[in-house]
């Protein structure tokens, strides 16, 4: 079957003398290829040839009933193309007798264009006869004209405004009438109006259009100032409203015909929309009443009164629009949302060219107070009876968010510059105060203070409290700025403290420098003060705030430790060089007989601890600690300097006994130490008892236990300072010397986290040769 399928397509592209349609052939070879596909899955096994026969029947069937439809629907085809030829047919012979009368009209016609030309002198006597009779009719009122112009002027100076309107609507409607008489006129021709005869028209009719330019400024003025006419007489201007109301209706009927089926012109100067200009002449007046108020004190402390000025104005002018020329206009006017646009759009310019001068912080403060807060209070634009206008007008910000942004940054920087010179001068203050020959002044608590914390503290709150009547943002803006230059007055005032140091050192005898230390305590009190006074202010800022700024936020803590850290260093210095003098009689023979100079510097220590009382606590005992430390450092220094070494056994315990003795000193001066708990981790105190022990230990052999034990309480100690009090001893042979110093060097333990080092601080003196060798032989 493929074959004979293939072998019939051939034949049909093989067959020369037949017309063969591509689309036929393709759809036969497909139809074909469909039909074998069927029938190989039909008759796939012999034993399905028996149906064969149904199926042909079948197929034969169906072949017949298509083709009975194919040849119903080619009928019905080949009756619809004769019945449209017959149409065509019959419309050919229409237009061809239709082409043969106009044929046979043309002839006619041009057989009596000799009859029509001698009707045009009769169409042109016809025209001028329409003219004249549309003349004679307009005469009364072209004779009239110049009269009800002059009488119209008059009524326009007088103020007759309805009047004088209705008079020049009769000359506008005298003027429409004849322009539109010339133009069908002219139309009736098939021509247009002559430029010559509107030129006539106009020049006729040239005082309407002055009359209208008269009429408009005279009703402009009274919408001007109807604020003020409201109050004492309000009929001008519910004249000059019903005026821009049949103005307004006139428009919309010129407009409506012109759009009409008579496609009438539009008149000269048509239209007016007289309606938008009396809300621009109303904005017009409102922003002339702004400039009507005074800018002359505008400037400086003026700028708070001109903004109240301007508030009350604006409010007197609403109440005024809102009781009285609201009831004066249409309700579709909505008289008052139009003066609440105007008066906004008016002080929005106005604010921002206030924004634009050079305004000192005061200036700022009052104009965002202003914008924030009054304008938008119930005194102002808040008001109740003006809450459902301000709803239904979309006025936006007075200022936009850029502009405040801006402003509150010009205010930061303002407050900054006055923030910055105050502080300077406290400074100033605080350094002359620091000459004076008297005590610091004290609090009600008795501690040292000076002004300079309280003027510094004050002015920072102060300031927030202010900026936070605007906002909190521009709180925060401004205690982040007060705290940058809190930091710069710390890291000066640390700068000063050194400066003051050196100055004292150089010249203690000084009669400036009597209260040196009274005053180094008093700046001690006072950063305490400030740290509180910071603390306040950060716990004042919120949370977001933290860094929005500035990418590198303030921070006066860190200013404020050096600060005290410094202070605190010229304390223990004083303390040093008050202690000096006495330290060389330590740890001798003198002062193991007669105990000097022990009491001496315990008299100094007293003096010291007092004063230090008048500090704030924590650094009261913090200074109480290092006064300590540096008792005991000094204390040990001296010995390890060697001017006492023992010879015997009894000097050994002479000498503990007495270091036990000033211990006992030590600790009933630093008692207040033990009574308030602040006792340090390694209590300093404790190494005179361990060194005493160390001294008077009676057998030798068991000095490498106790150093053992040394150097574990006090891990920092050094092979120098072990040795230094193996000489003191005075009995320590060089083999016990030797496996001390091994055991040490083998034993030294790591320093425990948190452990302040003591004898870091305690410096041996280098060892000096008893004797030295010649020098030829040294080399």
């Amino acid at each position: 079957n493929v074959s004979r399928s293939q072998s019939c397509c051939g034949n049909r592209n093989n067959n020369a003398g037949d017309e063969v349609w591509p689309e036929v052939e393709r759809a036969e070879c497909l139809a074909r290829g469909a039909a074998l596909k069927w029938a190989s899955g039909v008759f796939c096994r012999p034993e399905h040839l028996e149906r064969l026969s149904q199926y042909r029947k079948r197929e034969s069937q169906r072949t017949t009933s298509i083709h009975t439809r194919l040849k119903s629907m080619v009928q019905s085809y080949l009756e619809g193309v004769g019945w449209g030829l017959e149409q065509l047919r019959e419309a050919r012979s229409e237009l061809n007798q239709v082409s043969q009368a106009l044929k046979k009209a043309g002839l006619e016609s041009d057989q009596n264009l000799e009859g029509v030309k001698s009707l045009e002198r009769l169409r042109e006597v016809s025209v001028q006869h329409r003219q004249l009779v549309a003349a004679v009719s307009n005469l009364p009122r072209l004779y009239s004209v110049r009269s009800l112009v002059l009488e119209t002027e008059r009524l326009v100076e007088s103020r007759r405004l309805l009047e004088a309107h209705a008079r020049l609507m009769d000359l506008e409607h005298w003027q429409d009438d004849i322009l539109w008489q010339l133009h069908g006129a002219a139309a009736s021709t098939g021509s247009k109006l002559s430029p010559e005869d509107q030129q006539l028209v106009d020049k006729y009719f040239s005082g309407v259009g002055q009359l209208v330019d008269a009429l408009a400024k005279e009703l402009w003025a009274v919408v001007s100032s109807s604020l003020a006419l409201a109050r004492q007489n309000p009929t001008p201007f519910v004249s000059a409203v019903r005026i821009v109301e049949r103005e307004e209706a006139l428009d919309r009927v010129l407009l409506e015909e012109r759009s009409g089926t008579n496609g009438r012109q539009l008149p000269p100067g048509r239209p007016r929309c007289w309606r938008a200009s009396f809300f621009q002449v109303l904005e017009e007046a409102v922003s002339a009443r702004f400039r009507s108020v005074s800018y002359l004190h505008t400037r400086g402390p003026g700028l708070a009164g001109h903004l109240s000025a301007l508030q009350h104005g604006i409010m007197a002018d609403l109440a005024t629009v809102r009781h009285l020329l609201e009831h004066c206009v249409p309700p579709h006017y909505h008289l008052t949302g139009a003066y609440l646009r105007a008066s906004h759009r008016c002080l929005h310019t106005h604010l921002a060219q206030v924004s634009s001068w050079d305004l000192e912080s005061g200036e700022i403060f009052a104009v965002l107070n202003w914008v924030l807060h009054i304008y938008n209070s119930p005194d102002m634009m808040g008001h109740p009876e003006l809450v459902a206008e301000m709803e239904r007008e979309d006025l936006g910000p007075l200022i936009s968010s850029e502009g405040l942004e801006l402003l509150q940054n010009k205010y930061v920087q303002s407050v900054r510059k006055s923030v910055s010179e105050w502080m300077h001068k406290a400074l100033q203050v605080e350094l002359q105060d620091w000459q004076r020959d008297q005590e610091p002044d004290t609090d009600h608590e008795g501690f040292y203070q000076t002004s300079l914390p309280t003027i510094i503290t004050q002015m920072l709150e102060e300031n927030a409290r202010v900026a936070l009547m605007i906002g909190t943002s521009l709180r925060d803006q401004t205690i982040q700025m007060g705290l940058y230059e809190m930091e710069n007055l710390l890291n000066r005032f640390r700068e000063a403290l050194v400066e003051f140091g050196k100055e004292h050192r150089r010249d203690p005898n000084n009669s400036k420098s009597k209260f040196y230390l009274h005053y180094l305590l008093a700046s001690i009190s006072n950063c305490i003060i400030l740290k509180k006074s910071t603390e306040s202010l950060q716990q004042q800022q919120s949370s977001r705030s933290a860094g929005r700024f500035s990418r590198t936020p303030p921070n006066p803590l860190a200013a404020l430790d050096r600060a005290v850290r410094r202070a605190c260093r010229l304390v223990m210095d004083q303390l040093l060089l008050n202690l000096q003098p006495f330290l060389p009689g330590l740890l001798t023979r003198p002062w193991l007989v007669q105990g000097d100079p022990t009491p001496k510097l315990c008299r100094v220590l007293e003096h010291h601890l007092e004063l230090y009382g008048r500090v704030r606590p924590p650094c009261r005992q913090r200074l109480q600690e290092e006064a300590q430390w540096l008792t005991v450092v000094e204390y040990v220094r001296a010995l390890m300097q060697k001017k006492f070494v023992c010879r015997s056994t009894d000097e050994r315990k002479q000498l503990a006994q007495q270091m036990l003795q000033d211990e006992q000193l030590f600790r009933e001066i630093f008692h207040s130490l033990e009574a308030e708990g602040s006792i340090p981790e390694v209590n300093p105190l404790a190494l005179l008892p361990v060194i005493a022990d160390f001294i008077r230990l009676k057998d030798p052999n068991m000095l490498t236990l106790e150093v053992s034990g040394l150097a574990a309480k006090y891990p920092d100690i050094s092979e120098e300072h072990v040795s230094v009090l193996l000489d003191v001893r005075g009995d320590v042979s060089r083999d016990v010397r030797g496996s001390v110093l091994d055991l040490l060097e083998q034993s030294a333990p790591p320093l425990p986290a948190g452990y302040r080092p003591i004898f870091s601080d305690i410096l041996v003196p280098p060892s000096s040769m008893a004797f030295c060798l010649p020098t030829a032989k040294c080399a």
